[in-house]
């Protein structure tokens, strides 16, 4: 909590109940009770949570009172509008917190050891639902050691769930889900019996359920049954995070824990959020100060409500008398899927001849031979000494990855100097040798200054400057 003190400090003052609601804007938390709606002055702003598909009743009042009504439950879901939907700010919260009155209720730990005692599996938690909240608890989950499971009906957000190192449940079972606004739709029979086959064989096995399964201005969709819950394992946890509109269990309660007859405890809390007020307040506190930047761009200190933004549009749901909520729908535009590559055909390789290569080796040795029998010895034990090199600086260089290359120019420096120190000796002979000993003091002195450049380069990418 807050005490008077800092928002004094932060250049608020701190007046009476009435006196606040004689304010023109007003940013509150829960939808006004009838009281405080009479308390409200004509022209008022009212930002909070609405919930307008449930209050129709409540937007009447507040129409009847000429009160312009912005609900931050309607922001829509687009990417500019990410900063204000504190609708994610208070799920991502609601998934946390989901996990952390699991742990309190489950009588075991999440992640796996191995003591002195004996061993103890790790906690096997499924998550329905790969929304925010569901997103939140996966990976609170997941950083408690447990083995997370997850089920959504849209397949797009598979590589969600796996890049946080869970498992994605599949059903062989192809439906379209998205309704073009961020959420999932209603599904089809076929599809939910699918879903409820995989959810009973889902609860014989894991430890802890949470259901984050909500639709837009409608009940709660049921997906585990009591007949699932009657085959848990005793001790087993269910968080139900959509109690508050029915809940997604059969025997959820809405605001108790409920324990059935086989020792399943069953959460149904409607204040998670609640559950973390310092971090809640202010999550929601920066979503209203982004929705205030969009309504006052020009730092006025006036509110313009420009039906043309779509975001405006879509949370204001009551002006000078007027309902305008529902808002036309915005279709959220969800990440095509990659266009099918037909294969191609990969084209044989001739074969090389075996007799090549033999003529080859034979040719070679033929070569050497002759070069043996007419030059002096000097020469034979020199090329020798080449030939080996050659063959070692082979596998030296050439088998070594790619990543090492260049390290391997800073190091072959040391080479190249021995081979400047030969050349310069020979320099001095005169004719053809004198010319060889030029090339080769200009071929390793580029090897030499560019492995001096690459060293530089690799040492100031260490610097922190």
């Amino acid at each position: 909590s807050f005490e008077d003190a800092a928002y004094q400090q932060a250049g608020a003052e701190v007046v009476t109940l009435d006196e606040v609601w004689q304010s023109d804007v007003i940013l509150k938390v829960n939808a006004p009770e009838d009281d405080e709606i009479a308390r409200m002055k004509a022209g008022t702003t009212l930002i909070s949570f609405i919930w307008p598909a449930q209050n129709q009743p409540l937007l009447d009042k507040l129409a009847q009172r000429q009160v312009t009504v912005m609900a931050m439950d309607s922001v829509p879901r687009i990417s500019r509008a990410q900063s204000m939907d504190a609708l994610s700010s208070m799920a991502n919260i609601a998934g946390y917190r989901a996990i952390v009155e699991a742990a309190h209720e489950f009588g075991r730990f999440f992640t796996g050891q191995i003591t002195a005692a004996g061993k103890v599996p790790p906690a096997k938690v499924m998550v329905i639902g790969a929304g925010v909240a569901g997103l939140a608890a996966i990976g609170a989950a997941g950083s408690l050691g447990a083995i997370v499971r997850a089920f959504d009906t849209r397949p797009e957000v598979k590589e969600q769930v796996q890049s946080m190192g869970a498992e994605f449940l599949e059903l062989d079972f192809e439906e379209e889900a998205g309704s073009g606004d961020g959420y999932a739709k209603v599904m089809s029979e076929a599809f939910i019996k699918a879903e409820m086959a995989l959810f009973a064989a889902q609860a014989q096995e894991v430890d802890i359920i949470v259901t984050t399964a909500l639709i837009p201005g409608k009940p709660a969709p049921r997906l585990i049954t009591k007949e699932m819950v009657a085959t848990m394992k005793s001790g087993s946890v269910i968080v139900d995070l959509a109690a508050q509109t029915g809940g997604n269990c059969e025997l959820t309660q809405a605001d108790h824990v409920v324990t059935t007859e086989n020792g399943v405890k069953i959460i149904g809390y409607t204040d998670l959020p609640s559950r973390l007020p310092t971090q809640s307040s202010q999550l929601y506190a920066t979503n209203l100060v982004n929705l205030l930047k969009l309504l006052c761009k020009e730092k006025d200190g006036t509110l313009h409500v420009d039906f043309e933004d779509v975001i405006i549009r879509g949370v204001t749901v009551t002006q000078d008398g007027e309902i305008t909520w529902p808002a036309p729908a915005i279709k959220v535009s969800a990440q095509p899927q990659a266009a099918k590559v037909e294969p191609v055909a990969a084209v044989a390789a001739k074969p090389t001849s075996p007799w090549r290569k033999y003529l080859l080796i034979a040719l070679a040795i033929v070569l050497f031979g002759w070069m043996a029998s007419v030059a002096p010895s000097e020469f034979l034990s020199h090329f020798t000494v080449f030939a080996l090199s050659c063959v070692v600086g082979y596998y030296v260089v050439w088998n070594v990855s790619h990543a090492l290359h260049t390290p391997l120019m800073s190091v072959t420096n040391a080479i190249s100097g021995i081979i400047v120190v030969g050349a310069l000796l020979q320099i001095g002979h005169g004719g053809w040798i004198t010319f060889f000993a030029f090339i080769a003091v200009l071929i390793a002195s580029i090897n030499i200054f560019g492995g001096f450049t690459v060293t530089q380069r690799m040492l100031k990418m260490f610097r922190k400057n």
